[in-house]
């Protein structure tokens, strides 16, 4: 059963309870955000599938929610009982965030038979047309794991960045994999290895191509299908003085992917180049921000301009500060997830 509040005046809720069956139903509502507000190492142990985490002992928690989670988007909160989540819902409903909170906590979560996961990347989920899932799992830089219809996507995998591994043996082998260009960040051999079965599908552009001995070629502009999944090769390369080198215009590719209807831009490594005026129609943007290989903010929120999509993505951003970022989109109906791709 839910209760609802209608002001933190004389001690009344400004948020809504919902029981375990109840929080089901809000987080299988489109646009709904999970969010885990227990500490790092319970998320690891357990949390809810999609769930995002931050902490709400954290001294910048609320920052870093206004940062990252739009105020016109439903919070679904979760902790261990309730009670953390509860009063970190009260506080969020005062900045504006429409709050769910699951009462009793994972642990009535848990008795109620409904699943965990211990996947520890950040994962967001979206309904193709026809009210499919598409899941996407925010890995490392410019990693992405997509789940879609039984099938397993993946986009530049590697197995190490810096400091940090990517244990590409613990993923399922890939039904189809996507690489933008050569770059190690982005092409990784090991990886494609780790990810590919007997009937992995790999594309990619021509130089990746030539260096592994395989994979279907595509160049910009070109069009091809997987399964039932529609794709076109976008061009990706830089613009700025002195930076042309890094890509080269034509070298590499952005692609764009049509799932049931969901039309999904993945950028590659590209500043905000005049091509991206004929992108229509774009449901979910990845677009990268790291100077000087890709984007500037500024190039970023250009670019977004331009395309419109319906949620952006910034990733491939590295020590850029994007928190500017969402406020300078939110009078443009851009849903913009700032998520841990370093």
């Amino acid at each position: 059963m839910a209760t609802l509040g209608l002001s933190t005046a004389c001690g009344q809720q400004n948020f809504e309870n919902r029981d375990a069956n109840g929080f089901l139903e809000v987080t299988e509502t489109p646009g709904v955000i999970i969010l885990d507000v227990r500490t790092a190492a319970e998320y690891a142990d357990g949390h809810l599938p999609g769930a995002l985490n931050i902490d709400q002992a954290n001294s910048n928690f609320i920052d870093k929610v206004k940062a990252s989670l739009p105020t016109d988007k439903t919070l679904a909160l979760y902790c261990r009982s309730g009670r953390r989540s509860a009063n970190v819902a009260g506080i969020l409903a005062n900045e504006g965030y429409k709050c769910v909170n699951l009462m009793g906590g994972i642990i009535a979560w848990k008795d109620a038979g409904l699943p965990v996961t211990t996947d520890t990347y950040e994962v967001d989920v979206f309904k193709t047309k026809s009210g499919k899932t598409v899941k996407f799992h925010a890995l490392v830089h410019a990693s992405i794991r997509m789940e879609y219809d039984g099938m397993e996507i993946q986009i530049d995998p590697v197995t190490k960045l810096g400091q940090r591994t990517i244990d590409c043996t613990a993923m399922p082998k890939a039904d189809c994999i996507f690489v933008t260009h050569e770059h190690g960040d982005h092409f990784d051999k090991e990886a494609i290895r780790q990810l590919s079965g007997d009937k992995t599908h790999l594309i990619t552009n021509k130089r990746c191509a030539d260096m592994l001995g395989y994979g279907e070629v595509m160049v910009n502009g070109q069009s091809s299908k997987f399964n039932n999944i529609s794709i076109e090769a976008v061009p990706a390369y830089n613009t700025s003085e002195g930076r042309q080198q890094f890509h080269p215009k034509g070298r590499d590719n952005g692609y764009i992917l049509t799932i049931d209807g969901l039309r999904i831009y993945i950028a590659g490594d590209t500043e905000d180049i005049p091509e991206m005026a004929d992108i229509k129609d774009i449901d979910i943007a990845f677009l990268p921000c790291n100077q000087p290989y890709t984007m500037t903010p500024e190039q970023l929120v250009k670019a977004a301009k331009t395309i419109k999509p319906k949620v952006l993505f910034p990733y491939h951003y590295g020590n850029t500060d994007l928190s500017g970022v969402p406020a300078q989109l939110k009078g443009d109906n851009i849903d913009v997830r700032i998520r841990h791709y370093e």
